[in-house]
């Protein structure tokens, strides 16, 4: 089926774009943490937005707006996959958590140490990258097993739609935020601006 195989792709080039984001994000923490003693608050915050901004855009993605809940109308025998995907999810954010919380006292001395925000950072990035994996093996599979071609064409229409809208926010000037890796080693906080947020 052609609108099959049209959403599968249009997925996983979002895909790909997550996981790029991700691997920056995880990247640029890690070369800027190596070789302080001490976190500021300031660090802290810059940390805390970005998890927090990749664990929110994960409920924009098409993947979860459109194709699970497909999955989950065509198959009930999907809950299980379903959960796991969730459980990688709550994984992520106890990582999100655990960040905002030192945020909010900037007392914790566990925290305090650069090695702690390094961990946290790779369990967050661990689990969503499990998760995207497990979806493009898994859940794309289960897919295009159950949805059937009526289905895949009314995603595909939104997919269309939602690139389109895109395609118009991007000429009107709006901002993309994917986490794209500074060429310059530049300064924790000094180039990239907090996440902006996502209008209702």
């Amino acid at each position: 089926m052609l609108t099959a195989t049209y959403s599968l792709v249009s997925l996983s080039v979002e895909q790909a774009s997550v996981r790029v984001s991700l691997l920056s994000f995880q990247k640029y923490m890690q070369l800027q943490l190596r070789h302080q003693q001490q976190l500021s608050l300031v660090q802290l915050q810059f940390a805390g937005e970005w998890l927090s901004h990749f664990y929110q855009n994960g409920y924009w993605r098409k993947i979860d707006q459109y194709l699970i809940p497909a999955v989950r109308q065509a198959a009930p025998q999907a809950d299980r996959l379903l959960a796991e995907l969730n459980s990688l999810n709550l994984a992520a954010l106890d990582s999100v958590n655990m960040v905002q919380q030192r945020v909010l006292t900037s007392l914790g001395s566990a925290m305090q140490q650069p090695a702690a925000l390094s961990a946290a950072i790779d369990s967050f990035c661990a689990a969503l990258m499990a998760r995207l994996e497990k979806e493009e093996r898994e859940l794309f599979a289960l897919a295009r097993q159950v949805i059937a071609g009526d289905a895949w064409f009314a995603i595909a229409h939104q997919l269309l739609a939602q690139d389109a809208q895109a395609r118009e926010n991007r000429r009107a000037g709006a901002k993309v935020l994917p986490f794209v890796l500074p060429a310059d080693g530049a300064p924790l906080a000094t180039l990239m601006p907090a996440p902006a947020k996502r209008q209702a």
